[in-house]
């Protein structure tokens, strides 16, 4: 019988040189879709720590415990609160001296006094307290009154030349609400103007 030809592949246990070249290579590791069992697992992610109680940040002031507004700073007293007698000698002679100066009156002479007053008729009205002031060799005077101890109260004027005693006494500022230092220096300057007595005229 014909010898049947032999499968040259038959039997053979080697791979074909084309196959070995396509084969995937023992030592690559073969990509594949499922994960990997040679990598660690990832490590879960620390939830951020709690910060210590030092480290909280101050709770913001309630209303109660907002500082304190700085206190207005109070306004000094004026000169006209001052007592009666320490107003007149420490505040108005200086003033009422420097405003009659100025306008001429070279030898003024002007005193603070508690006496009686010098109007015909009224020597037994008792003391008053007045501010006198003199000039021209003291031929000519003037007084202002305050019945009481209060520049705010009644107040009144009187002029004489050649020491005569007057025989009027004149309201002062009468139309006057409050009365204050200047004020009462530019009456008597004004009063004296009237008068003619300065040398304004």
């Amino acid at each position: 019988m014909p010898e049947e030809p032999q499968n040259p592949t038959a039997g053979e246990s080697e791979t074909p040189s084309a196959a070995i070249e396509n084969a995937p290579s023992s030592d690559a590791p073969e990509t594949t879709d499922l994960p990997s069992t040679d990598k660690p697992p990832a490590k879960a992610k620390k939830p951020p720590a709690k910060a210590a109680d030092g480290d909280k940040p101050p709770a913001k002031a309630a209303d109660g415990d907002k500082p304190p507004a700085k206190a207005k700073k109070e306004k000094a007293p004026a000169v006209e609160d001052k007592p009666f007698a320490e107003f007149i000698q420490q505040d108005y002679l200086p003033a009422l001296q420097t405003a009659l100066t100025k306008q001429g009156v070279q030898d003024l002479e002007v005193r603070f006094a508690k006496q009686k007053l010098p109007i015909a008729g009224m020597s037994s009205a008792g003391d008053c307290w007045q501010v006198i002031g003199k000039f021209q060799e003291g031929q000519r005077q003037f007084n202002l009154y305050f019945p009481q101890e209060n520049i705010q109260s009644q107040r009144a004027f009187s002029c004489a030349e050649n020491n005569t005693h007057t025989s009027t006494l004149e309201p002062f500022l009468i139309d006057e609400r409050k009365i204050t230092l200047d004020l009462m220096v530019f009456g008597v300057v004004q009063r004296l103007n009237a008068q003619k007595w300065l040398n304004l005229n």
